[in-house]
């Protein structure tokens, strides 16, 4: 799964998922398809935002109770300040600090990326 990191204001764009977690938008490679042109097309996709110039921030492994495991590929993405508008995939769409994503029900590695990415893009960590 290919997932990115949006800054919208200085905060991390997170979508609830149907396990009630906070994931980053993202999804699945398509048969020919680059993970750099995967996360543009995801992020089109789920926020309706235009994503340019991918930094690849992370590789890990997620274990799915219940489902198995995902390989997770994470980048940071820019976008033009834009109003973000949530896909029929998702629950719900938030913005978040890092200091606010701490303690939200979401995979650590995806607090990981967001955090490297904020850190990359000079946005304060604490609040």
């Amino acid at each position: 799964s290919v997932k990115g990191v949006v800054l919208l204001a200085g905060r991390a764009a997170l979508l609830m998922n149907e396990r009630d977690e906070w994931e980053l938008p993202g999804g699945r490679l398509e048969p020919g398809e680059d993970p750099e042109t995967c996360v543009v097309r995801e992020i089109a996709e789920e926020l309706g935002l235009v994503a340019r110039d991918p930094v690849l921030l992370d590789v890990w492994l997620y274990r799915i109770p219940g489902k198995g495991d995902v390989l997770i590929v994470t980048y940071g993405v820019t976008v033009d300040e834009a109003p973000a508008r949530i896909s029929d995939e998702h629950r719900a769409l938030g913005l978040f600090t890092a200091a606010e994503m701490a303690a939200l029900p979401m995979p650590g590695g995806y607090r990981r990326s967001i955090r490297d990415w904020m850190s990359r893009c000079g946005i304060p960590l604490q609040e």
